[in-house]
Order: C-alpha cells, then sequence, then structure tokens
C-alpha cells in the first residue's frame, strides 16, 4: 500500500518560496501578486527593538522578526501566544474590543499561527491554529478556526487551470444532463444566460471555444494569488477554509469545510452568511446568499440573493437568483430565477427548470432508470409546479406554469399547453390534460405569484431583466400554438365519431373541422372524447378536458395582452391624435419567436445574432455579454409592445395601422372587463378556502379561524388587486376622454 507523502523541510523555509521559482519571471519575486491584491495604500516599516522584546515577552516567536512589517499605530502589547513565519505585515491594532451580533472581542492576535499573511487595521484574530497567505481587511474577526490556507494554485471557484497544471483537472459543472455533455466551465458572476447558452448550443463548437475562451481571459492563470477575507467580515468555529476568497461583511460560522470557493458579500450588494455543519467544495456563492445548517454543495454556483438550507445538498448545479432550496437533493440542474423547492425528499436531477417554480415535499424530478445510460433530461418553462410525490421520468418537456398533481407517472411527457394541469388517472388508466387550469381554478395562486416574485426579486446589479408576468410573449405564443393544437384535436375527434376521418385526411382540415366548431361554440365539443397522441410516450390515452373553454380563455387573454400594452403605449405618449400614434408603429406587425435565456426572455432572432457576434468577435468577454444582456433589457419593452400588437392584430384579425376611435374604444372596453374578470377570479379563488367546511371544521367558530388564518377581507393581495383594478378604471376614463371616445363604459 502507498504511504503519506510527508515531507521533511528546514523550518526557516516556513512560509517562503510560495512561488516556485520555475513560475516567476524575470525580476518578480514571491509577493508579486500579494502586492498587488494588497490595496490598503499602508506604509508598513520593521519592528523597533522594544516592539520585539514586547512580543516576546508575550510568548510570540518568530523565524525571523526582520519579516514582521507593521504600522505606525501597532501596539505589540495586543499580540500574544502567536507563532509567525514568512513575511507577516499587520496594521493598526489599538486597545478596543469588536462586539458583533453578541460576540464581544478584544482587538488583537491571540494563540495562533500565522504565516505570510496581511492584516488590516483592528482585527481579532484567535486560536486560529494554522492561518497561511491572506490577505485580512479591516476590523475582521477570525477564532477558533482550525485551518485557514490558501495554496498558490488557488483559483477560488473559477474553472480555470494555473500554470504547470493539467486540463484534467479543471473543474466544469455538469449542467442538465449527468453524462457531461451539457457541461460549462464555472466563473466569478456568471449569470443564468451564461449558462443557458453554453449548455444549449452544444453543436456550435466555435461558439464554445468563444465562451471558454472569454472565461480564460478573465482570470489569470498564474501562480501565486492569496486569498482575500473582506472587511468586517466575521468567521468563527469552522474547522477548514481553503483556498477562498471572501468579500466584506460576511458572516461565516460553524462551517465544516469550506474549499476553493468564491464567497461574494458586501453591505451594498448583500452580505453572505454560512452557518452550522455546512460543506462547500468547488463553488461560487453570490451576493446575499444564506447558507445553513447542514448543507453539502459541490462544483456549485449559488447566484445572489438565493438560499441553501437544512440539509439541502446542491451537486454540479446552478442555483438562480432569490431562489430557495431546503431539505433535499439537486443534482445536475439549471434553475433560472426564482425557484422553490423546500421540503424534505424531493429529487431533482438532469433538468432545465426555467424559473418561477415550485416543486414540492416527495417528488421526484427525472429518472435515469427508463434509460440504458445516465443522459436523460427533463426541460421546464417557467411556472413549473408538480404536486407532491410526483415522479417523472426522463426525457420530459413541459410548457410554461404547467402543474401536474400527485402521481407516478410511468412514461415520458411532452406538455406543449401551458397553463395545464397534469393528472395521472389511475383508476381508468389515462393521463388528463386540464388547459387553462389556473386561469379557470387558481387565478389568485397565479396572480400573486407574479406579484411576489417581483417584490422578492432582491437583486442589486439586475443586468438580465427577468420576466415576471404570466402573459408574455413566451406564453402568449405558446397559447397561440395550443389553439392550433386544440383546433385539431377536437377537428379530429368530430370526425372520429363521424367516421369521416380517412388516411387522406390531412393536418389542415382537421384544424379547419375544429376552427369551426370552437368558433360555433358547438355544444357537441362537450361530448367529444379528445385525445392527445402525442403528449406521453405509452399506448393508453391522453384525455384532454375543458378544451373549448380553455381555448376561448386563450384567446381572451392573448386580446387582453395586447390590449394593456396598447393602452400603455398611449399613456406612455403624448399623442395628440390616434392616427398620430398609429403612425409610429411598424408598417407591418409580425408576432415573433421568443427564448427563455436565464429568465430574460430574449427574441431568437437576437439570440443568433448574438452567436454570430460572439463568433466574429464583436463581443469579446463576459463582460460585453453582459452589456448586451443590459441592453437587452432595455429595448425589451418596445419588443414586447410590438410582439403585444401582433399578438392583438393576428388574434382579433385587426389592422392597427388603421385603428380608429370605435375600435379604441373596444379595446378600452375589453381590457376593463378581463381585469374585472381577472379581480374576481383572484377573489373567488381565494374565497374558496373560507368556505369550505373541511377548512373550517378544525376551528370553533368562524372568529377563531379569522384570528388563525386572517379574515379574507383584510387579504392585503387581494386588497391591492381592488384598488388597481379601481385605478386602471380612472385611468381608462381619462384614457377616453384624451381621444374622445364613448365614455358610456368607463
Amino acid at each position: 500500500m502507498p504511504q503519506n507523502n510527508i515531507k521533511r523541510t528546514p523550518i526557516s523555509e516556513l512560509g517562503y518560496d510560495f512561488i516556485p521559482s520555475e513560475y516567476l519571471k524575470e525580476g518578480q519575486d514571491e509577493y508579486v501578486y500579494r502586492n498587488l491584491q494588497n490595496r490598503s495604500g499602508i506604509e508598513y516599516r520593521h519592528l523597533t527593538a522594544f516592539e520585539i522584546e514586547g512580543l516576546v515577552r508575550n510568548n510570540n516567536t518568530s523565524d525571523n522578526w526582520n519579516n514582521i512589517f507593521v504600522s505606525e499605530f501597532f501596539n505589540p502589547a495586543l499580540v500574544k501566544n502567536c507563532k509567525f513565519y514568512g513575511l507577516v505585515r499587520i496594521s493598526k491594532l489599538e486597545p478596543y474590543f469588536l462586539d458583533f451580533s453578541d460576540l464581544k472581542v478584544p482587538v488583537g492576535l491571540y494563540n495562533s499561527t500565522i504565516i505570510s499573511t496581511d492584516i488590516g487595521d483592528n482585527v481579532c484574530i484567535d486560536n486560529v491554529n494554522y492561518l497561511s497567505h491572506q490577505i485580512i481587511g479591516n476590523e475582521v474577526i477570525i477564532i477558533n478556526v482550525n485551518e485557514l490556507v490558501t495554496t498558490n494554485h488557488a483559483k477560488f471557484g473559477n474553472g480555470i487551470i494555473k500554470q504547470g497544471e493539467d486540463e484534467s483537472i479543471r473543474i466544469w459543472l455538469e449542467l442538465c444532463n449527468e453524462n457531461g455533455g451539457r457541461s460549462v466551465i464555472p466563473f466569478n458572476d456568471m449569470l443564468p444566460g451564461d449558462a443557458y447558452l453554453w449548455s444549449k448550443y452544444r453543436d456550435d463548437h466555435a461558439l464554445l471555444q468563444k465562451f471558454k475562451e472569454f472565461t480564460e481571459e478573465q482570470y489569470k492563470n498564474e501562480r501565486g494569488y492569496y486569498g482575500k477575507i473582506g472587511a468586517r467580515t466575521v468567521i468563527k468555529n469552522c474547522r477548514i477554509v481553503k483556498d477562498v476568497w471572501i468579500g466584506e461583511d460576511a458572516y461565516i460560522k460553524g462551517a465544516n469545510k469550506l474549499k476553493n470557493l468564491t464567497i461574494n458579500s458586501s453591505g451594498e450588494k448583500g452580505r453572505t452568511q454560512i452557518g452550522e455543519g455546512v460543506e462547500l467544495v468547488n463553488g461560487i456563492v453570490g451576493f446575499g446568499c444564506r447558507i445553513f445548517y447542514g448543507v453539502k454543495a459541490v462544483r456549485f454556483i449559488m447566484a445572489s440573493n438565493s438560499q441553501l438550507k437544512y440539509g439541502a445538498r446542491l451537486i454540479n448545479s446552478y442555483l438562480g437568483n432569490n431562489a430557495t432550496i431546503s431539505c433535499c437533493e439537486v443534482l445536475n440542474s439549471l434553475i433560472f430565477p426564482a425557484h422553490e423547492q423546500h421540503h424534505n425528499n424531493s429529487f431533482l436531477c438532469a433538468a432545465l427548470i426555467m424559473g418561477q417554480s415550485n416543486i414540492a415535499a416527495g417528488a421526484t424530478i427525472g429518472s435515469n432508470h427508463n434509460s440504458r445510460g445516465a443522459d436523460g433530461e427533463v426541460v421546464a418553462g417557467r411556472g413549473f409546479w408538480p404536486g407532491l410525490c410526483v415522479s417523472l421520468k426522463h426525457n420530459s418537456q413541459f410548457a410554461s406554469f404547467t402543474m401536474i398533481s400527485k402521481g407516478d407517472y410511468p412514461a415520458e411527457l411532452n406538455i406543449p399547453i401551458p397553463f395545464s394541469l397534469i393528472t395521472n388517472d389511475v383508476s381508468k388508466n389515462q393521463l388528463v390534460v386540464m388547459p387553462g387550469y389556473w386561469f379557470m381554478y387558481n387565478m389568485y395562486a397565479l396572480a400573486r405569484n407574479s406579484w411576489k416574485y417581483i417584490d422578492r426579486d432582491k437583486r442589486v446589479d439586475k443586468i438580465q431583466h427577468i420576466e415576471y408576468e404570466f402573459l408574455a410573449p413566451d406564453t402568449v405564443n405558446e397559447m397561440f400554438s395550443s389553439r392550433t393544437y386544440l383546433e385539431k384535436t377536437i377537428g379530429k375527434a368530430y370526425l372520429l365519431r363521424e367516421e369521416l376521418i380517412t388516411d387522406a385526411t390531412t393536418t389542415a382540415e382537421l384544424v379547419a373541422v375544429g376552427k369551426k366548431l370552437l368558433q360555433e361554440h358547438n355544444p357537441i365539443i362537450d361530448t367529444l372524447e379528445i385525445v392527445a397522441d402525442d403528449f406521453e410516450n405509452a399506448k393508453r390515452k391522453t384525455i384532454i378536458i375543458k378544451a373549448a373553454k380553455a381555448y376561448h380563455l386563450f384567446e381572451e387573454l392573448i386580446t387582453y395582452y395586447g390590449c394593456c400594452q396598447l393602452i400603455g403605449f398611449l399613456q406612455k405618449h403624448a399623442f395628440k391624435s390616434l392616427e398620430d400614434a398609429m403612425n409610429v408603429l411598424p408598417a407591418k406587425l409580425k408576432r415573433k419567436d421568443w427564448i427563455n435565456v436565464g429568465g430574460q426572455l430574449l427574441l431568437k432572432d437576437d439570440v443568433g445574432q448574438f452567436k454570430i457576434n460572439v463568433k466574429e468577435g464583436k463581443l469579446c468577454g463576459w463582460d460585453e455579454v453582459h452589456q448586451w444582456y443590459a441592453e437587452k433589457g432595455t429595448q425589451y419593452s418596445e419588443q414586447k409592445l410590438k410582439h403585444a400588437l401582433a399578438s392583438l392584430a393576428e388574434i382579433k384579425g385587426w389592422d392597427l395601422k388603421a385603428l380608429d376611435n370605435i375600435q379604441l374604444n373596444t379595446i378600452v372596453d375589453i381590457a376593463i372587463a378581463t381585469k374585472e374578470w381577472i379581480t374576481k377570479s383572484i377573489y373567488e379563488s381565494r374565497a374558496k378556502d373560507y368556505e369550505s367546511p373541511y377548512r373550517a371544521m378544525v376551528y370553533d367558530n368562524a372568529e377563531e379561524m379569522d384570528e388563525v388564518i386572517g379574515k379574507l377581507e383584510d387579504n392585503s393581495f387581494i386588497n391591492g388587486q381592488d384598488a388597481e383594478l379601481e385605478t386602471f378604471k380612472k385611468e381608462m376614463k381619462a384614457l377616453k376622454k384624451r381621444f374622445q371616445l364613448d365614455m358610456e363604459t368607463a
């Protein structure tokens, strides 16, 4: 058996030769990058004989007192029982104590081994068994730490390789697929959009090479960078902290192991906290993150303001901004902003989850047991809500705002209709899909979630413009496609029942028949068995229920989306007449395809041009990519307006360039009526919780129920929606007056 390779080296060399000589250029010494990193501006001096005498009296030792440098206000009385090796620079030490969260500790260096480190003003370092190669900011507290060390090849979580290292040791994040086929190189400041673009377009090798070059150019490959601990950071009762870059104002307590990390933190962008029993290896932690209670994360990125709690495991994954994972396990997944996965025993594996999602207790999202290799994937549009104990298989794909009811789903699923409820009807051995479920039965949750995600977006640097509204270009396009699909399936169901279908019947003919029945509101639709042939990889039937109602709801909501965008456009600009407003619009309105890129909706054409620009060198580096996101964010409202107007023109068959006052009056009336319906549906869907006897049965009386869950009439969200409706009506009245429209409805 091989033995541990323990080398014996003279004690006089401890703390020196941090950078091997073969990696130093002519004229450089081992402190070249340390001096670049230390921007304190402090003027250091040698110790005086009196100070050395005081240090020795306080039971301190050094291999060479000439290599201890201090600032003008150094106080040797505040350094006790320490061992110094290598070049150590100590700044101001004054007779104060630092007080943080009921922890009161005296300024000074006590009971520690300190190797080749720069120490800022008025820090407290006490009982640190091994502290080496750090640059420590002002008023930092470090107490009871076993090992706080930086190696000469530290990468701080970035997927780079240092001088002399082999490519095989590079850290990759194996996102979306366990076989590594969508791997990306992690780097500090990586946005959800970066991770998506890199993991998605695997057939574009030139693009992938550019992304790799961007990363390698941004992060240095030279050896010899020191670890950093930013000002006012507190580290206490931790075991191992190795190769970690820590920002300002972080709070780290009781962590077991932190290795190869960047921990971003600041008072301005968000203070990061890491708590008891945590083990983090090979990762990036964003600003304002919270990581507590036995969390394990390996090869990961946490974007800003995200949380890991209560024993959660995050491995080979990217967790988007403002997301929370507790008690569960997430592997090989790319998760866009605003994801919730709070409860015990849920499992998410090899998945692309496009944000605003919520995964319930006991859910198993992704199983490769139906494949001959670990190479399956789940792709879910934003608003993905699998219920309790849902079990899904790879490969599966879901449109936006899909809710899946409790059950074991035995085969792969492909659900292209948004806002659907999926049910596994075991009694009839069939899959049941209810399109438009959210609008029919759960408008309160749908609307409140949109509001909630906006309210909880704590990002300071909002480089990517995240779309939280449920009516947006992506969902509207899905509704258009779904209407065509429903026309086809209804037409097919009717012709099958009437025995009029043949092998020669075309898809266009099926669509025409279904569309006619739907436009006539023909009651025969309710008697048809509407079967989807391509939603599940199984021989059993997939039944679509409430198809006609969903079809018309989709039309109403597409219309509302277009009307609201047009009204907002008219309100924003001081047009003298409707004709002036219409002249500003493009000559030809065309509804275009969109892509969800890390939560930011982008035109498919723009993404295509982006890839060309990257490959042609017109975008150089991640900073320019991020600037591109920001620029597209500023264009989004105008692009969304054009999409909405094109959608309105398409769904209603109108020529908006020829819009007159009568049509505008109709548009305003439609917007008012639909908003009234939405507001009423929000109230009614929540009121059901108060009206159900099964909800009330655990309370002795209504007063007790009101005290526990609150009165319905006091619901702040519902009251806010009511107030918003009244404001909207007043605005519409003013708009009608401005354009001299019929005032009767408003």
